[in-house]
């Protein structure tokens, strides 16, 4: 029989979705959801990380969702459609598609020290994985600072070092990121594992990759779970 493992309570710091609070909904080119105090799930990728075939193929799955759902459009048929998108675009990031300049320690050590400057000051930053071409991570932002100011200041600072670190100018990161909030504890789980295991799931080597959870959420048995431990 196989063991099945339930999440211990929510780690330190988290937050869940609280469907008595307002949402705030945004939209670029995809759906975007802010709630005051909630933890999201966070993508953000190089900007040569997807080509362009692959960036039309995710403009037409939101074309062909919009024939299919003329407004007014559900709240839940967006969250579909955002998950949808996002995780297609994951997959195929794993490819390693670009010049992936993340794959070297010194340069994905540089965006790891950016993440961590704020810690505690703006956000809880709960756990992320550097991977070649994009980072997942889970965060809290604090009371006054929005997730798209995080991640600008990630994107910012994170740019102008390595670009200085690899002699090249010009833009980095691509514009849009993928967010999710998370909507409980077993939500929580799955994403936590998911980041943990993407490294091994993409065939990276060791040396390839980084990757970092609170020591608080290890103390409270939310540490990622190797496979192969």
């Amino acid at each position: 029989m196989t063991e099945v493992f339930l999440p211990p309570p929510g780690p330190p710091q988290f937050l869940a979705l609280d469907a008595e609070l307002p949402l705030r909904v945004y939209e670029r080119r995809l759906p975007h959801w802010r709630q005051p105090g909630a933890t999201y799930f966070v993508t953000f990728r190089l900007g040569d990380s997807l080509p362009q075939e692959k960036l039309r193929l995710l403009r037409q799955i939101r074309t062909d969702w919009s024939k299919k759902n003329p407004e007014p459009q559900e709240e839940s048929r967006w969250v579909e459609l955002a998950r949808d998108i996002s995780t297609q675009a994951e997959k195929w990031l794993d490819e390693g598609v670009g010049r992936c300049v993340l794959r070297e320690p010194g340069v994905a050590g540089v965006l790891a020290r950016v993440m961590h400057h704020l810690q505690n000051e703006y956000y809880f930053l709960s756990c992320y994985c550097v991977m070649p071409n994009h980072c997942h991570v889970v965060v809290r932002p604090y009371p006054g600072h929005e997730l798209e100011k995080i991640l600008g200041l990630w994107k910012g600072n994170s740019a102008v070092e390595i670009n200085r670190h690899l002699g090249r100018s010009g833009a980095l990161w691509a514009q849009e990121s993928y967010d999710r909030i998370v909507r409980d504890a077993e939500h929580l789980f799955r994403v936590v594992q998911y980041i943990g295991n993407n490294p091994r799931k993409a065939q990276l080597k060791r040396e390839q990759w980084i990757r970092w959870i609170d020591p608080s959420w290890e103390t409270a048995g939310w540490g990622f779970r190797d496979p192969e431990k």
